[in-house]
């Protein structure tokens, strides 16, 4: 259920609004907008049935929500969120690429790539540490060292990181070094590290499952954003099909229907959904007109010798090439890239 109140409500009365709720054993989520303030109510909405809501002094509406998902629903914000990564913010007018290697592979590798993205607009360096193989022979990251390795590059470029956490063991540690953690696909329904993440402040990134359906994500960010984190990023990056003709099926309609479904950042991985170099760029320009509040991109100085993704990965020239050509579409869906 969402109360919302009337305009010029004043502090004292979303405070008396919230301590009634709760004297009921309810939660209290508030979204202050520009003209009004949204008190979200999280428990056994029972308890509220016979109570004179609208006898509150500063309450002008109540609704029921009737989605699954509470905190997460467009309903439970007056505006959309911002989450804050270095000096941007993700959901806001700009528009923000992550871009950097799928693994971190050496000081040298990840440092060259951090002075290329970044002299071409990227605004966040993404690379993981640990990496989840389908094969368990494959190369599966370095590691804390990995995690050192991005804490030196961003103390040397001031580039914030984003990097993949795979267990709950391992949240207090990558938070310790990462700016923003990544759940991965294959651990977006891992309700164990969800909650972990959850009670952190740290902004996370939440990749959508390889068979996971639109209502499956937002029901996974309302897991982290139930622990008292609001910070979540929605990421779509693409699901499994019958097709073959790429890695996966690249899922442009989720983009605008998460838009209207949460209030939450959208961005886009294209180097995933597509899984070949020369289908980042299409893909790039698609999900940019579709809403997409980001992009995601793997760069890699040889992608020929990547231990990972290679396939996928973009050179130095060819990111170069895409923020440029990216310009004209994100001012035809309205938004600037971020500088």
């Amino acid at each position: 259920m969402i109360i919302v109140t009337k305009r010029g409500v004043t502090q004292d009365e979303v405070d008396h609004i919230r301590e009634r709720v709760e004297s009921l054993g309810l939660r209290t989520h508030v979204s202050q907008g520009e003209h009004h303030t949204v008190i979200g109510c999280v428990g056994d909405e029972s308890r509220l049935e016979g109570v004179s809501l609208l006898a509150i002094p500063g309450v002008d509406t109540v609704h029921a929500v009737m989605r699954p998902y509470k905190l997460a629903s467009r309903d439970f914000a007056a505006d959309p969120t911002q989450i804050p990564l270095g000096g941007v913010q993700i959901g806001g007018p700009e528009v923000l690429v992550i871009a950097g290697p799928c693994s971190v592979e050496s000081r040298e590798m990840l440092l060259a790539t951090a002075n290329s993205i970044k002299s071409h607009g990227a605004k966040a360096l993404r690379g993981g540490a640990f990496k989840p193989r389908t094969s368990p022979y494959s190369f599966r990251g370095l590691g804390e060292e990995g995690l050192e390795i991005l804490a030196e590059i961003r103390a040397e470029t001031g580039m914030p990181i984003v990097t993949e956490v795979m267990d709950t063991r391992q949240v207090d540690l990558v938070a310790s070094y990462a700016d923003m953690l990544q759940v991965g696909a294959r651990n977006m329904q891992n309700y164990n590290l969800l909650t972990e993440v959850g009670r952190l402040r740290r902004p996370v990134l939440l990749k959508r499952g390889m068979s996971a359906t639109v209502e499956d994500l937002l029901l996974a960010a309302e897991y982290v954003m139930s622990q008292g984190n609001p910070n979540v990023v929605l990421c779509e990056r693409g699901i499994r099909t019958f097709g073959t003709a790429t890695r996966n099926t690249f899922d442009l309609a989720a983009i605008p229907v998460l838009k209207q479904e949460t209030h939450l950042p959208v961005i886009a991985d294209p180097s995933h959904a597509g899984g070949r170099r020369d289908l980042v760029a299409p893909l790039s320009y698609a999900a940019i007109a579709a809403g997409a509040d980001g992009l995601m991109i793997e760069v890699h100085p040889q992608p020929e010798t990547a231990t990972s993704d290679g396939d996928q990965s973009l050179d130095f020239p060819e990111f170069a090439t895409l923020m440029e050509t990216l310009r004209p579409f994100v001012a035809a869906a309205g938004r600037v890239l971020a500088e």
